[in-house]
């Protein structure tokens, strides 16, 4: 991310609010915003001459921040414990070409699911599970949020078969296997968390290997 501001915008800037905009992260609140130095007009004024856009209620991103998914980048600040699964975990691991209409996120059952401009499709994950097979996935240069790792994401499929189709979830498995390096033992291994799902991804393996 650059600090530098476009000069034809930063020219119209106090400086002072300049300098709280150096010190302000790509995406940060309203909060962060006052910390920093910014009162209630200086932040508006910085969104009025186009120098920040509002991402949703009380959260603002710097335009001269590289590019990153508006939907995701406020729900990694909201909820950065969210974390990509079902179709839009197998596009991330190229086990799919669906574009969701909406991103499907994952948090632990129980979990209020934050407000967002952009449209989500929620989900509710058994938090004795939520953790297996998750790791971070980069929103920008600041914001993660999670991503389930390709076995993981396969078994899910398969378990969520009345949502994702089971189509989605034969093709996912079929990517999956034709990769070097694919080990069925490690799918079965994670099918092992979640028992019910275990016959289920035994059989698929059994027709397609």
């Amino acid at each position: 991310m650059s600090n530098q501001l476009p000069a034809d915008r930063s020219d119209r800037l106090p400086e002072r609010a300049q300098a709280a905009l150096r010190r302000l992260p790509a995406t940060f609140t309203y909060t962060e915003g006052r910390l920093a130095g910014l009162d209630h007009r200086g932040l508006y004024g910085l969104r009025d001459v186009g120098v920040i856009e509002p991402l949703g209620r009380g959260l603002y991103r710097r335009i001269d921040a590289e590019f990153a998914d508006p939907t995701l980048t406020e729900v990694a600040a909201r909820a950065p414990r969210a974390t990509l699964c079902l179709t839009s975990a197998l596009v991330e691991h190229d086990l799919s070409d669906a574009i969701p209409a909406a991103p499907h996120l994952a948090l632990p059952r129980g979990s209020r699911f934050p407000a967002t401009t952009g449209p989500v499709t929620w989900h509710s994950f058994a938090a004795g599970t939520f953790e297996v097979g998750r790791i971070k996935h980069r929103v920008d240069s600041q914001l993660d949020l999670g991503l389930y790792i390709a076995e993981r994401t396969i078994v899910d499929t398969f378990r969520m078969r009345h949502l994702t189709g089971s189509d989605e979830a034969y093709e996912a498995l079929r990517r999956w296997l034709s990769r070097r390096g694919s080990q069925p033992s490690a799918l079965l291994a994670m099918a092992g968390h979640f028992p019910r799902t275990l016959p289920s991804i035994r059989h698929a393996l059994e027709v397609l290997l």
